[in-house]
């Protein structure tokens, strides 16, 4: 695996460079409106991300504040919808849903050291998904750049043809 930290715009390994000056409009703009729909996914990706980070984060949170909620009274989930209620009385062991219907119980300091683990990775995952999204957009405002230059020397030659 090939580990550069060049820019993404330059070719990777197995794909071939496209000069887009060589492209008509009609091919520009296709290649547009692809780069719009992979923008718009990497920023829901984002926004995906950013909700996952908050909620694992919360979670790493509301593991300090375990010991002195022993006694309190809380809701439990039965479904989505419906809850019971039911009194906190084991503060040192949590039950921590990894993920596909699967818990694992652990202490509070594993607990915290698990969340805090999932929101490193989180935020690593999101920093790669900007960079993708920001090399994204930059090729798109080539693109725009290109497709305007494209435009005004069509306008500029019917004008040219007009006058004579």
């Amino acid at each position: 695996m090939n580990n550069s930290t060049g820019s993404s715009l330059s070719p990777a390994e197995g794909m071939q460079a496209v000069d887009l000056t060589k492209l008509n409009l009609m091919q520009l703009t296709q290649f547009k409106n692809g780069l719009d729909s992979d923008i718009q996914f990497y920023q829901e990706s984002l926004q995906n991300l950013k909700l996952a980070q908050s909620k694992f984060q919360d979670s790493s949170d509301c593991m300090s504040q375990m010991k002195e909620r022993e006694g309190h009274e809380v809701l439990v989930p039965l479904t989505g919808s419906m809850y019971v209620p039911g009194v906190i009385k084991e503060t040192e062991k949590v039950l921590v849903d990894v993920g596909t219907g699967y818990y694992v119980e652990k202490d509070i300091n594993g607990a915290k050291d698990y969340f805090n683990r999932k929101v490193k990775f989180v935020t690593q995952n999101m920093e790669r998904v900007q960079a993708i999204g920001s090399e994204k957009a930059k090729i798109r405002d080539l693109v725009m750049d290109i497709m305007q230059e494209k435009l005004q020397a069509q306008f500029a030659g019917m004008s040219a043809a007009n006058k004579s």
